[in-house]
């Protein structure tokens, strides 16, 4: 079966040819019958025919030409012209001069296209008016006026919804490209979350393993380190019983707390001491275990008003003393220690001091500069504080922690 949708254009450029063949069959018996020969107006029919024929049917490509599409229609309208004045009912071929006009021209020849071909048929229309006098020549021109004013204001408001059209279009395929835009972005957005995904799990499995690396060495070695300290000096008590029996309570209990503790970190739950007592009540207790524990005084102040803060800071601040208390255990030989815990306008601080033999900072010994320090400074950082450590050789060691003042429930 025929597809209308081919057969409609082949009608449109068929239909030319056929109005043109239809007015060279009425011109013979008419021009015969005037005495006329119709050969002429037969070859001018045959030259219009075969010039849209090769100029434009057979060339298809030649009609994004601009300059040969404006040959082919001044030849055109030239001919046609030529045929309506030696035989007005030629005028009817005029629509083709229109639809040309319309489709090979661009703006704004394509107004003075519909202008001319407004010309050919209102000269086919006032054929018969008497153009030598005055009256005949205005009524020759109210007659074009009547066909090329109407046909140019056409022209215009065609060109009008023609730039609308572009112009939508051009909006459409603005869209298009945005839309591809941001389907690509949509796309390389995706890519980046995977990625930030990604590198947010391996910051949470080296986060992981710090934490348990600062609660092990927080914790179980802390507490091995005290076990091992209490059953050496088991070793050296000789025949008291009492004092080995101490000694022994004292590794037992150890052994106790840092089993709790290593239950706990593995949970994450807050430090033992800090469950049940406020962050001053949990120093008092943790300075009053080592002191009995190492036999060496120790100081606990609080200064300010006492507040609720971050649990996490609290239990940073907490461990930090518990570090700085072992240190002074295993390498300072002080005969007493302050801590003290402030709380201040913009910060709770924790200052930890000995007067112990110190060590030089810049060159840490005894391995005093270790894990201790850097697990300290990870966790009061990870908390935007601060840490110092301030000591010198046979001055004793102080060291200050700081962090900001949040409420804990501004944190909530």
């Amino acid at each position: 079966m025929d597809d209308p949708a081919t057969r409609w254009p082949m009608l449109m450029a068929a239909w030319p040819y056929a109005l043109l063949a239809l007015l060279a069959c009425v011109t013979v018996p008419i021009k015969r019958s005037e005495g006329a020969s119709p050969l002429v107006d037969l070859v001018l029919c045959v030259l219009v025919a075969a010039w849209m024929l090769g100029v434009f049917t057979l060339r298809p490509a030649w009609r994004e030409r601009e300059p040969v599409m404006a040959v082919f229609f001044t030849v055109l309208i030239l001919l046609t012209a030529i045929l309506v004045v030696r035989a007005p009912w030629f005028g009817f071929f005029t629509p083709v001069g229109y639809v040309f006009a319309f489709r090979v021209l661009r703006w704004p020849w394509q107004l003075a296209g519909v202008g001319a071909a407004a010309v050919v048929a209102g000269t086919a229309q006032a054929y018969a008016v008497d153009k030598s006098t005055a009256v005949g020549l205005l009524t020759y021109a109210a007659v074009i006026a009547a066909n090329v004013f109407p046909m140019c204001a056409f022209a215009v408001y065609a060109r009008r919804g023609e730039r609308q059209n572009e112009e939508r279009e051009r909006a459409l395929r603005e869209a298009r490209e945005a839309n591809r835009r941001l389907a690509a972005s949509l796309a390389e957005n995706a890519a980046l979350h995977e990625q930030l995904l990604a590198q947010a799990r391996n910051a949470g499995v080296q986060d992981e393993r710090q934490r348990m690396a600062r609660e092990i060495h927080d914790t179980l070695a802390q507490g091995l380190t005290g076990i091992i300290t209490q059953l050496r000096a088991a070793e050296h008590v000789g025949d008291d019983p009492a004092e080995w029996r101490r000694h022994l309570a004292a590794a037992t209990k150890l052994a106790g707390e840092s089993l709790s503790e290593a239950r706990r970190s593995v949970h994450a739950l807050r430090p033992e001491p800090l469950r049940s007592a406020r962050l001053s009540e949990a120093l008092a207790g943790v300075a009053e275990r080592w002191s009995a524990l190492h036999e060496i005084p120790v100081q606990v102040t609080t200064t300010g008003t006492a507040r609720s803060i971050r649990p996490e800071a609290e239990a940073a601040l907490l461990r930090i003393a518990q570090e700085a208390l072992a240190n002074v255990a295993k390498h300072a030989r002080a005969t007493r220690v302050g801590v003290t815990l402030s709380y201040l306008e913009h910060e709770t601080a924790l200052d930890v001091r000995d007067d112990g033999g110190g060590f030089d900072p810049a060159r840490p010994a005894d391995g005093r500069g270790g894990f201790g320090l850097i697990a300290m400074r990870q966790r009061i950082e990870s908390l935007s504080g601060t840490l110092q450590v301030e000591s010198e050789p046979g001055s004793g060691t102080g060291v200050s922690a700081r962090v900001p003042a949040e409420r804990a429930e501004s944190c909530a």
